[in-house]
């Protein structure tokens, strides 16, 4: 169940890699007026809400507690990038705020999740 869980974990770093990836790539192309949401963000997105499903879902039979709030607030957050990325997927030209939106978005999101540690006693 250790294995499972840990790649399960691989696929969600891959899937956020994907979806701030996708952001980078448009960078350059804001300047020029020609950034897009790309498919990338798009599936990261989606990946990364599956497997950090799976990830609460496995810690139960593992015996490990969940903080519920850090979970909720991670989710808030994912879902503010699914809004934000589904509502300006097909528009041909972005706003200036919604790539830098979605990438800050994104790392907000790895800052929860490494920075946020619960201190039990």
């Amino acid at each position: 169940m250790e294995i499972l869980k840990n790649v399960i974990l691989a696929v969600h770093i891959i899937s956020v890699a994907a979806l701030l990836g996708g952001v980078l790539s448009q960078i350059g192309a804001i300047r020029q007026g020609k950034a897009r949401v790309v498919a990338g963000i798009i599936h990261g997105a989606w990946l990364m809400l599956a497997t950090g499903i799976l990830l609460v879902g496995l810690q139960y039979p593992l015996g490990h507690e969940v903080n519920n709030l850090k979970i909720t607030i991670k989710l808030l957050v994912l879902i503010a990038i699914f809004v934000i990325a589904f509502m300006n997927r097909k528009r041909q030209t972005l706003a200036t705020w919604v790539l830098p939106a979605i990438g800050g978005l994104t790392v907000l999101n790895i800052l929860l999740a490494t920075v946020w540690q619960d201190y039990t006693n």
